[in-house]
């Protein structure tokens, strides 16, 4: 008889264990590091490839593809099995970054991270979901930090990777690094891990994922175009946006009727899980926003360098990896989790308001602290959301669940960057045509973001305009995050504390919790 999850958490076969974490590690970077890696690059990407006005799709397609395919792994994975569903989506990925690499214009280039999005959909949810078949929730807390520092070192390292890269072995290398790497994913996963094999008799509910991909499509589109490519209230935003409408109307309904859903709508009948979606999708709006203003910030009004902005997130990264790993450790020994919610709701809304109140005069030492305010928030909510969102459903859901809490955060980043985008920009303009009259208005016309070169080649008293607007903007931008991140903290305080299965108290416990039979062992 093969081991318990049991018999492997306490200690059986420990290398075994160590060894899938590895690679599950190895898969996430993938998936983390790419775009990061990628973004670095893009100017040599250009100056190699042209068509720069199809610049901003290299990114889109990758996210687009990314964000329909989320929620599809993770039905597949529940219905054929985990394993199969997630060497899958690595060897897409690697096909598509193989491709990517050899591409000879933007248009294959687009094209082809667009097949590469395809297969970083399925990787994180195979990583949470496969974690969550192997490991107990009540241990899971002790991957908290491990998972939060690989979270971090995408962040840090892939700007300063990218840039070393593209400067010593050429821009195609960006995409040729995750062969290896994947590779390595690939041999371990294929060798080590062992699931139950499953079958399902139901067929793939197609139009399902047709539904939910154009009304996911709809909504990334509107995102990523409005007020950046088309006007908020122009036709081909209205139009996307009753598309996206009318197809997430509709699948809702379908999913009632079909036969093998692709989101099972049952899954929100859990009050926990469904105040977990909430929470995912608001940490993922602020997260996002402010990994892309405190650089810029930084950059224009402290005069720090553009070539180590992943390291000025340091405070931020390196408040949440702590507070990640100690949320974890405390949910292991004690079963209890839903302090951490809680408390890390509250830290958002403060170091959210704390960023609000950066001029031009706040040194970089006030910054890292409230940017650690904010990470040591981020690092209570990250893992401690999809903890307990895999909690709330039953292991034939796990996959669903894992797909649809990442698919939440997911959104919830495209309408960050996008809203708080947009009134960063509307911010920045207006404070140039105050202070810098015609030239000022000129200057941001186009972008509200001017890079490092961009910046050095202005008047003196233009570079000051441009700072003040810069701080104008980004007060703005963070004022709204701290009033977005209130219903986080509001919540929170409905979450109803479900033991953990897997801890000394009987799995199935509450009302929320569901009877889970245990994945076979490593």
């Amino acid at each position: 008889m093969a081991d318990t999850v049991e018999g492997v958490i306490a200690g059986k076969r420990p290398r075994s264990v160590r060894v899938v974490l590895l690679a599950l590690m190895i898969a996430m970077m993938l998936a983390m590091l790419d775009n990061m890696i990628v973004g670095t690059a893009m100017p040599t990407i250009v100056g190699d490839l042209g068509g720069l006005e199809h610049l901003s799709w290299v990114v889109t397609g990758y996210t687009l593809a990314t964000a329909a395919s989320t929620p599809v792994w993770g039905k597949v994975g529940d219905m054929y099995g985990r394993k199969g569903a997630f060497l899958g989506s690595i060897v897409i990925f690697l096909i598509g970054s193989a491709l990517s690499g050899m591409a000879q214009d933007m248009g294959q280039l687009i094209g082809f991270r667009a097949v590469q999005g395809l297969g970083a959909g399925g990787l994180m949810v195979g990583v949470m979901a496969i974690i969550g078949d192997l490991v107990p929730p009540r241990e899971r807390g002790k991957y908290q930090g491990m998972m939060a520092g690989v979270m971090a070192l995408a962040m840090i390292g892939g700007p300063l990777v990218g840039g070393t890269i593209t400067d010593n072995w050429g821009w195609r290398w960006a995409f040729y690094i995750n062969l290896p790497l994947g590779a390595v994913a690939l041999a371990l996963v294929t060798v080590v891990l062992q699931l139950p094999k499953k079958r399902s008799e139901a067929g793939i509910d197609y139009l399902g994922v047709v539904l939910l991909t154009v009304g996911i499509t709809a909504i990334v589109l509107v995102t990523t175009w409005g007020g950046t490519e088309y006007a908020w209230t122009s036709a081909r935003i209205m139009e996307l946006t009753g598309i996206g409408v009318a197809a997430l109307i509709g699948f809702v309904f379908w999913q009632t009727k079909a036969a093998e859903p692709v989101l099972p709508l049952h899954i929100f009948k859990s009050r926990n899980f469904t105040l977990m979606a909430v929470i995912g999708f608001i940490t993922g709006f602020v997260m996002f926003g402010a990994t892309l203003f405190l650089p810029l910030y930084q950059q224009a009004v402290q005069g720090a360098s553009a070539t180590n902005s992943g390291l000025l997130l340091l405070p931020m990264l390196g408040a949440m990896l702590l507070t990640s790993m100690v949320a974890g450790r405390i949910t292991t020994n004690s079963g209890r989790y839903k302090m951490f919610p809680i408390v890390g709701g509250a830290l958002m809304i403060v170091g959210l308001y704390l960023l609000s109140t950066m001029d031009t005069g706040t040194s970089r030492f006030t910054s890292g602290v409230f940017m650690a305010v904010v990470g040591a928030g981020m690092g209570c909510l990250m893992q401690i959301t999809m903890l307990v969102a895999q909690n709330s459903v039953q292991m034939k859901d796990m996959g669903v669940a894992s797909s649809s809490a990442t698919l939440f955060r997911t959104l919830g980043s495209s309408f960050g960057v996008a809203i708080m985008g947009a009134l960063f920009n509307h911010r920045v303009q207006d404070v140039m045509a105050e202070r810098a009259g015609e030239v000022g208005s000129q200057m941001t016309a186009k972008s509200a973001q001017l890079d490092a070169d961009s910046l050095a080649k202005l008047p003196a008293a233009a570079r000051e305009a441009y700072q003040h607007a810069v701080s104008s903007g980004t007060h703005s931008a963070f004022l709204l995050g701290a009033v977005v991140a209130v219903p986080v903290l509001i919540a929170a305080l409905f979450v109803k504390e479900v033991p953990l299965k897997g801890g000394p108290k009987a799995a199935g416990e509450g009302a929320d919790a569901a009877p889970r039979p245990m994945a076979e062992a490593v």
